[in-house]
């Protein structure tokens, strides 16, 4: 065997090995963004808070009572008038809570938005429970349409002995509406 024959397949093994890997960190960049939303979902890491699928029961709720506050925001160019009906609420840990919101599409066409969401302080996001939430799914406002979206929520008991969260009373959930980027049609019926 020639050296250039040996040296041709070096190249070639180091081209392939060079391919394989820009494919890989292509796929781990694509995949890094669902990936990380969902690591924060689960773990309610940076604010994030997470879907209950049931209440603690009432022998659950806590004589400790937070002040829950509520922030609303439109981004992206989105026509929408979006407001918490209430700027905050006193609400029992554990106990079942809904907070209403109302958005209006300004715009003469139907726009669909998406939520995304966070808790401050941060430390309080994996005891944030929603159990119904608009912020689960593409929203589709008709023109001129006025919108009433309630959220289902419950503070773990959890957070009373969480040394992070323990004697912190306010918590602030926020709401930003953007254009959904793979829905712009209207609602289907």
């Amino acid at each position: 065997m020639s050296s250039i024959d040996l040296s041709s397949r070096r190249n070639a093994k180091l081209a392939a090995f060079c391919a394989a890997g820009f494919f890989a960190m292509v796929g781990v960049a694509y995949a890094a963004v669902p990936l990380y939303r969902a690591f924060c979902e689960f773990t309610g890491f940076d604010g994030a808070t997470r879907r209950a699928e049931t209440a603690p029961g009432k022998d659950k709720v806590l004589s400790e009572t937070l002040t829950i506050r509520f922030d609303a925001n439109v981004r992206g160019g989105l026509p929408w008038t979006f407001t918490a009906e209430q700027t905050s609420q006193s609400a029992k840990i554990g106990e079942t809570k809904v907070a209403m919101f109302k958005v209006v599409n300004n715009s003469d066409k139907p726009v669909t938005g998406r939520a995304v969401f966070n808790v401050v302080p941060e430390q309080a996001g994996p005891y944030f429970q929603k159990l119904e939430c608009f912020c689960f799914e593409e929203q589709t406002i008709q023109p001129g349409q006025s919108v009433d979206m309630p959220v289902l929520y419950f503070v773990d008991p959890k957070y009373a002995t969480d040394f992070e969260t323990k004697g912190k009373r306010e918590v602030t959930l926020s709401y930003t509406f953007f254009p959904a980027t793979d829905a712009m049609s209207p609602a289907k019926s």
